[in-house]
């Protein structure tokens, strides 16, 4: 009997009418199930007009708002869980039954689409920084190499918006593809169990989310994972917490270093710092648009996973250099201050912050410094790795918002601003030609922003209005 048919029969609920609770909602209300949606939120819509809209399109579907509902979730076979919502800390977890399947929208997407007769291929990606880099880079070489790939999990489309399904008999369905590249945050690996992915990668380890995961370990156990799920585990030389004893398949392996032979690294040759595959020169990077060394490793692992698949590396090679990066990541912002001003917003973690400085450092001249604003709301991060790096006399530290305290505690002589508007009105002043200024603030933004991505907006703009104003002045 096929999942589809046994969930027929089964009480299913969903938690959270989010981004990932609609998708769930538009698929379950595309086989005719019945369902009900819980959300504690009173009103879970941007606007009450949204809510109406919701009730008009499902008109069958049960939504209760407002709290969690005890009883509904006492009495359900299915759960399937927005991955924001974690069951400890709501009290959910207490009111789950022995038989109840706990599930994510990634997971039910893998029950039924081990059950296809032609399954959809999948490459997955997580990491704790990285990860959107390398699946949009990922997704970009697969539509240049004529490969008919999606892009879904914690970026792109909701996954079971990519089902076919198999009672659309001889009917293509506009968004059917032939491989999803999925990214996974450690909230939807917790429910998943049952992919069955070509090839998989763990970028990288580093504190996050530990106001939810409580230790690194634990962190670190749930990202390792992904390679129980994979035939191929693609893995990072440079972090030995990447490397576990779950990836006893097949392995692929990149870093900084000289590589093996069927593994990817990095070499000079010719005075040039070049992507290697074994001993065999791939491109250098100076050709290639994102800078730095933790870019580097993106351009590595992204190759490793397409080679994994069976992309020819010549033609992935070839086009490396049409992929110009992601908002908000390691972003230049073009200016005529002659100052480097870098926009990397989505560094909400400490290990992103290190890479970002540990990579653009190397790009400046003896000179010249890097001037970093950083803080937010740490989500009970350890910022000590940062000391080191921000304690160099080519580095200053500008610090804000809810954990900027913290992070200033690292560096006696940092200057504590209230906004990200003074933190760019002192940083060009104190900047002089040639230095960088990097927003990488190794902190979420929800103390201060709506996101990652309005905090980098207001850091251009911020930008953009600092050079007006001096344009005015002349």
């Amino acid at each position: 009997m096929s999942l589809l048919t046994e969930l027929k029969d089964k009480k299913i609920v969903v938690l959270g009418v989010g981004l990932t609770g609609l998708s769930c909602v538009r698929f379950l209300h595309a086989q005719n199930l019945s369902f009900t949606v819980n959300d504690s939120r009173q009103v879970p819509f941007a606007k009450a007009s949204l809510q109406d809209e919701f009730l008009a399109s499902f008109p069958q579907v049960n939504l209760v708002t407002g709290h969690w509902h005890k009883e509904i979730i006492k009495a359900a076979d299915i759960l399937i869980v927005s991955p924001g919502i974690d069951l400890e800390v709501t009290g959910i977890n207490k009111l789950i039954r022995p038989t109840c399947q706990v599930m994510g929208d990634v997971e039910l997407f893998c029950q039924i689409n081990n059950q296809r007769i032609n399954p959809i291929s999948i490459l997955a990606v997580t990491g704790s920084n990285g990860k959107s880099t390398v699946v949009s880079l990922l997704a970009y070489l697969a539509k240049v190499l004529g490969i008919n790939a999606g892009l879904g999990g914690n970026i792109g489309q909701g996954v079971l918006d990519f089902l076919t399904l198999e009672q659309a008999v001889n009917a293509q369905a506009a968004n059917q593809v032939d491989l999803l590249i999925l990214e996974l945050s450690s909230f939807q690996l917790e429910t998943l169990t049952s992919m069955q992915a070509i090839a998989a990668s763990l970028l990288n380890i580093s504190d996050d989310h530990l106001d939810r995961h409580k230790t690194l370990k634990n962190y670190q156990n749930i990202k390792q994972g992904i390679y129980r799920q994979s035939k191929v585990a693609v893995i990072n030389r440079d972090d030995p917490l990447t490397i576990s004893p779950l990836a006893t398949q097949e392995l692929i392996s990149f870093g900084s270093d000289n590589a093996e032979e069927g593994h990817f690294g990095l070499g000079v040759v010719n005075n040039k710092t070049q992507l290697m595959f074994g001993k065999q020169v791939l491109i250098s990077l100076e050709q290639l648009p994102l800078a730095g060394l933790h870019n580097a490793l993106n351009y590595l692992s992204a190759l490793a996973l397409g080679y994994s698949a069976g992309w020819s590396l010549t033609a992935m090679v070839e086009n490396l250099a049409g992929f110009s990066g992601l908002s908000h990541r390691c972003q230049r912002i073009k200016t005529d201050d002659h100052i480097q001003w870098i926009n990397d917003s989505k560094a909400t973690n400490v290990g992103a912050t290190i890479a970002a400085i540990s990579g653009l450092l190397p790009t400046l001249s003896a000179s010249n410094k890097l001037i970093l604003i950083a803080g937010g709301d740490g989500k009970g991060a350890d910022f000590s790795p940062l000391k080191t790096l921000l304690n160099t006399d080519a580095v200053a530290l500008i610090t804000l918002g809810k954990d900027g305290d913290k992070i200033a505690e690292l560096r006696p002589s940092s200057i504590p601003v209230d906004s990200i508007q003074a933190a760019v009105t002192f940083a060009s002043g104190y900047a002089n030609p040639g230095d960088m200024v990097l927003l990488s603030p190794a902190c979420a933004s929800l103390d201060m922003f709506k996101n990652f991505s309005e905090r980098g907006e207001v850091f251009i703009t911020c930008i953009n209005q600092l050079s007006t104003s001096v344009e005015a002045e002349l």
